[in-house]
């Protein structure tokens, strides 16, 4: 079986990021877990290291785009699955559902929606399933990324849809059910949260205008 490095990038995520984990090293598939400490300046780092997860530390916040590839370059499993640090609802089954039409070649790649989570998360990912950040595929596809691309941010998600649509990859869709995440407002506080909510929006539109 080949081996799967799950990496999840993260950054001020210590109310949640030990859940994931919990998960996460509790399934046998996951050969390696990643946690990409992105500037965090909370207790995200050690709450990692409690569960016994190869960290990296990034001194300063760099974005989703560059936690990402940092995560990349700190493995070399062939199968990669992507998760967001603050995901409420995630069960084993969701991360096997993920992964397996990877290891069993039904797919190149798959996205995992939230179902029956929240109504705004649902919709979102209805909207725009292509941004989600839950996404497993073989590595790759990911050398075909342009060094720019890494500095997208949150864009990342786009110009990896974009590769995909222009090698024809399978792309399956895996529903999530009663999974959802932190709100931005949630986390950050609402003038905070929406500020960071428009940095989001303003990366992903940039790559949506190439």
């Amino acid at each position: 079986m080949m081996s799967v490095a799950a990496i999840i990038p993260a950054y001020n995520e210590e109310k949640n990021i030990g859940t994931v984990l919990s998960i996460l090293t509790a399934i046998e598939e996951i050969t390696e877990i990643i946690v990409i400490n992105d500037g965090s300046t909370d207790s995200t780092s050690h709450i990692a290291r409690s569960h016994g997860v190869k960290v990296v530390d990034l001194e300063r916040n760099q974005g989703k785009s560059i936690a990402m590839y940092q995560g990349i370059i700190h493995t070399k499993a062939p199968i990669i699955l992507f998760l967001d640090a603050d995901l409420i609802g995630l069960t084993s089954q969701h991360v096997n559902n993920m992964i397996y039409p990877i290891i069993n070649g039904y797919a190149e790649m798959t996205l995992g929606i939230f179902n029956s989570g929240r109504s705004l998360t649902d919709l979102a990912h209805k909207i725009t399933p292509f941004l989600t950040g839950q996404r497993a595929l073989f590595r790759w596809i990911l050398n075909d990324l342009k060094p720019e691309d890494w500095l997208t941010g949150y864009g990342i998600e786009m110009a990896i849809t974009r590769l995909a649509k222009r090698s024809d990859l399978r792309v399956v869709e895996i529903l999530l059910e009663e999974t959802t995440h932190a709100m931005k407002e949630e986390k950050l506080g609402l003038v905070r949260g929406m500020a960071s909510r428009a940095k989001m929006y303003w990366e992903i539109m940039k790559q949506l205008a190439q």
